[in-house]
């Protein structure tokens, strides 16, 4: 199949690109050469990124994954956001469905809910709380309404839910709490906010590209939550680190300085994603960690 990933030297990006090559895909992608290398990528490296493509010279895809966001959930240019996460998408859709792609797949967020009270379930209620997490509700909206005007095209949104694993290092500050507890604990006792009881949903990378390539092939619309479907506490994370790590560290606890917007307990209602394009988590938390470990990527020097 010939294939476009937007996003692709990004984390999530990056491990579809990997996996649909091992499938031997005709790709396309979008990026950037300073996130992350592709080693052995024989595709199509769209430079540019999507807001420059020339669409008339790219021709027909058969699945598009729309990756490509800005996802920083403290930038506050709402303007900025949306010219990005929300008309630059809706731009891509129309265009790829005009070229004849049926299949889109594209990244939504769990924070569209917001401080809603978890599990959370697709059908609401929603309450995003900064601008990208309204980026991404109205991105749903833009690709429900494009779903409605062209019936033929089955348009998938993944609702990610803390994501983490091997490519996510070039991250930074945006890389999950796992990798980051991880990388102190190498040193120095983890600091989480007091008393380490906040509950986290979190999916391991290979999960979430499973999720992305079962949507491909789904029947109808939809969009649906991407998590595992159980919560893990801090300290138990940091328990399950010391393990991993060959490490002792008791926790190091803080004062919450964003306490009021914060969400002490994420948890996704995976029924949906089960029915709708057939997706069960195969990790857990345990089993997630661990196998970030062998991959080599959770201690690697940056």
């Amino acid at each position: 199949m010939r294939i476009l990933i937007t996003g692709g030297t990004g984390f999530i990006g990056l491990n579809i690109v990997k996996a649909l090559m091992a499938k031997g895909h005709e790709l396309v992608i979008t990026g950037h050469d300073a996130e992350q290398k592709i080693d052995g990528f024989s595709g199509t490296f769209l430079h540019t990124g999507f807001l420059g493509i020339d669409w008339s010279t790219l021709g027909r895809f058969d699945v598009v994954y729309h990756q490509a966001a800005i996802n920083d959930t403290t930038f506050l240019d709402r303007e900025d956001m949306f010219r990005n996460n929300v008309a630059a998408s809706e731009e891509l859709f129309r265009q790829v469905i005009k070229n004849g792609c049926r299949h889109i797949v594209y990244a939504s967020s769990t924070a569209v809910y917001g401080d809603v009270p978890a599990p959370y379930r697709e059908e609401g209620p929603t309450r995003p709380l900064n601008p990208y997490a309204e980026s991404k509700l109205a991105l749903e909206k833009v690709a429900q309404r494009i779903a409605k005007e062209h019936p033929d095209a089955v348009i998938v949104g993944l609702r990610y839910c803390n994501v983490y694993g091997p490519g996510e290092s070039h991250k930074g500050k945006r890389s999950s709490m796992i990798y980051q507890l991880a990388r102190q604990m190498m040193h120095r006792r983890p600091r989480i906010f007091f008393d380490g009881e906040q509950k986290r949903d979190w999916l391991y990378v290979k999960d979430c590209v499973r999720a992305n390539l079962l949507a491909a092939e789904a029947k109808e619309s939809c969009v649906v939550n991407c998590g595992s479907g159980m919560a893990t506490t801090f300290n138990e994370l940091i328990r399950i680190l010391n393990k991993e790590l060959g490490t002792d560290w008791k926790p190091e606890y803080f004062e919450n300085p964003i306490r009021d917007r914060y969400q002490d307990f994420t948890l996704c209602d995976m029924s949906a994603a089960k029915e709708k394009i057939g997706f069960v988590p195969e990790f857990d938390i345990e089993k997630g960690i661990a196998a970030f470990k062998r991959s080599g990527a959770l201690t690697a020097l940056r």
